[in-house]
């Protein structure tokens, strides 16, 4: 599967200034410090998105079932055209490109590349949507210390429209 979009293509520099977003990126198993890289410039390819900040790595150890190796995390913020749902869409194809297999598998088993979205504002308003598959803000995502201290590089002033509260607030609150 490949993402669309050539970064040749003069549409790729028209990016909605009014809608961003934050997303978490996670792997535990391969070079996972290569695979998040490679997410990263695939979700850069995607049409009219651009990834703005990228967060260092951090490992951590893993949670979940059983024995698995120490993941590594990182968060970024984007500027993109696409609704949240498309944008959803096309993270979880980035996934597959890279590796992802996520029918039948076990829920938070070890993978290659796990990419989340947090948050999503359009206009400056932060959007809440509790839909079948998406729900925002992530639904855990204040409760995760291997979240929220790479996403407090990139978007420590973003508010959580169901907190209250900023990134750097959640983080304070969860150490």
């Amino acid at each position: 599967m490949t993402i669309p979009g050539d970064p040749s293509r003069p549409d790729r520099e028209r990016v909605a200034e009014d809608a961003r977003a934050a997303i978490a990126l996670g792997a535990n198993l391969g070079d996972r410090a290569e695979t998040i890289f490679a997410a990263l410039g695939a979700i850069g390819r995607i049409p009219s998105t651009r990834v703005v900040l990228s967060s260092t790595l951090k490992e951590t150890k893993a949670v979940g079932p059983g024995e698995q190796p120490d993941y590594l995390n990182g968060a970024a913020t984007i500027q993109t055209a696409l609704d949240p749902r498309r944008l959803l869409e096309a993270l979880l194809d980035v996934e597959r490109l890279l590796g992802r297999v996520r029918a039948g598998r076990q829920r938070w088993g070890a993978r290659h590349i796990d990419i989340d979205l947090l948050l999503y504002e359009r206009a400056g308003a932060p959007v809440e949507l509790d839909e079948p598959g998406l729900t925002l803000p992530h639904p855990r995502m204040h409760e995760r210390l291997f979240v929220l201290v790479p996403l407090a590089e990139v978007a420590h002033d973003w508010v959580h429209p169901g907190r209250g509260a900023t990134v750097a607030e959640l983080l304070a609150r969860a150490w």
